[in-house]
């Protein structure tokens, strides 16, 4: 079976629910909030504007 994508590092709320995933592959984090039926997704930046890296693809966050 092949491993998840996206690994689930770090969750609060039940029905406003923010969430940050972690892609395994390049370890890149991702800010995902989901209010009733909406929802969005995005890469967080960094100071700089670049994209926060997880060290160990999916340790970093815990």
């Amino acid at each position: 079976m092949k491993e998840k994508r996206f690994e689930a590092v770090y969750s609060q709320g039940t029905l406003d629910v923010v969430k940050i995933l972690v892609d395994t592959e390049t370890g890149v984090q991702y800010l995902a909030m989901q209010s009733g039926y909406a929802g969005g997704l995005t890469p967080l930046p960094d100071r700089e504007g670049k994209p926060v890296l997880s060290s160990a693809g999916g340790e970093g966050v815990r």
